[in-house]
């Protein structure tokens, strides 16, 4: 952690500086959503006093500015994610658009009757209920890649699972109800050996380590904004350039058109046939301020910290009595999920809540893999790079600070 300081990263987030309830504001909900860097407010800030306006058909300088920034954030995220061409950089309200934008045009066009689309136990519900609305529609079934105890896929079962009558392969990088790190390139190069395409939630991944989709290979790949120390309501959807060109919109409006008569649509070029409306223009620059942010900081040296704050906290929690990890992957990140013994979670959170420390608890979004670990919930601390050993040291005396009140 020698060549990352957090302090100064912390330094960054005004809202860190805060107390609540009396006590310093101990934030260990990022998962959920991430705090922003002043540099990500700034950004915003300045667009609306400076360059806002609406995008591509204005020929005030207002508008050229707003359209320089805008499609200036498309290249941003192009280069985050190493994809080919800007073209490839679809911008959504973020990865549960991102997924149902794939399901209701590519599914809706490739899927039939017979056919199954394969997904993981482990998903969110932002990847399994677009799917489940997909095969309900068209006939198809949908398959299931089982986990194990550790809450890693069963690998052994993948080469069964994909057969002649898969379209479609979806799955999460990163669990975020576990933490479990997928082997999404071997997973990719097994589905694209039988010629089927590959989807991917990064919604988990892109804020701790490095994301290239060149090297996984994958033919979609989604995350959200918010997640990732940018705003709410933007996220990124990359597919391919031969993918997303054989795709129909999907939704109708302005700037998804090149020309509309009473007879005849003709619908615009890739990215922006997938773009109707006006778009989230204040939103697609702070997210551009997010990568540039992360940029500064360094991806590789993120990802660090991430690796040495997880193993600190796994530990930590581990000492704690009557505490049981639910998921233990070999490799994880991001996220410590956890039940104290004949204490409901929500009773957890609530009483850390009063001690200044914010985790989440519940299902996450991923009652499948709830019902695998035969619990209702779990609490969930989720680091990020803002974090640092004296946020999980007051997780942790909070916790003891639990068991007192239940005896």
């Amino acid at each position: 952690m020698s060549a990352f300081d957090v302090q100064r990263v912390r330094e960054d987030f005004p809202i860190l500086r805060q107390e609540v309830r009396g006590r310093p504001l101990v934030y260990l909900d990022s998962a959920a959503t991430a705090q922003k860097p002043q540099a990500v407010i700034d950004a915003i800030v300045r667009f609306y006093q400076h360059d806002n306006a609406n995008v591509h058909r204005g020929v005030h300088v207002l508008s050229e500015r707003a359209t320089e920034a805008y499609e200036g954030a498309r290249e941003t995220v192009r280069e985050f994610i190493n994809a080919r061409d800007a073209r490839e950089i679809v911008f959504v309200r973020g990865t549960t658009e991102a997924i149902n934008l794939v399901a209701q045009t590519y599914g809706r066009k490739n899927v039939g009757p017979g056919d199954e689309v394969l997904i993981t136990h482990m998903e969110h519900h932002a990847n399994i209920v677009p799917w489940r609305m997909l095969c309900e529609q068209t006939g198809a079934t949908l398959r299931v890649i089982p986990v194990d105890d550790r809450g890693e896929l069963v690998l052994d079962a993948v080469d069964a699972l994909l057969t002649e009558k898969t379209r479609l392969l979806a799955v999460t990088h990163v669990s975020n109800a576990l933490g479990t790190v997928n082997p999404v390139k071997e997973l990719t190069r097994k589905a694209h050996a039988k010629g089927i395409p590959v989807l991917v939630d990064g919604a988990q991944s892109v804020t701790h380590f490095p994301v290239d989709v060149r090297e996984l290979g994958c033919d979609f790949y989604a995350f959200s904004g918010h997640k990732m120390f940018g705003p709410t309501g933007i996220g990124v959807l990359y597919g391919r350039l031969e993918r997303l060109e054989s795709m129909p919109p999907y939704q109708g409006g302005g700037d998804m058109i090149l020309s509309v008569t009473m007879e005849k649509i003709t619908y615009n070029r890739v990215p922006h046939r997938f773009e109707a409306g006006t778009p989230n223009l204040e939103g697609a620059v702070g997210l551009a301020a997010a990568i540039r942010y992360l940029r500064s900081l360094g991806m590789d040296a993120i990802a660090e910290h991430d690796r040495a704050l997880m193993a600190y906290g796994t530990q930590a929690l581990e000492s704690v009595p009557g505490l049981r990890l639910v998921g233990t992957a070999r490799e994880k990140v991001g996220v410590l999920s956890f039940v104290l013994e004949d204490i409901h979670p929500h009773d957890v959170g609530t009483i850390l809540d009063r001690e200044g420390i914010c985790i989440r608890t519940g299902h996450h979004c991923a009652q499948p893999v709830m019902q695998h670990f035969k619990v209702p919930a779990t609490a969930r601390a989720s680091l990020a790079l803002y974090n640092t050993r004296e946020d999980v040291d007051a997780l942790v005396r909070g916790l003891h600070k639990v068991r007192e009140v239940f005896g």
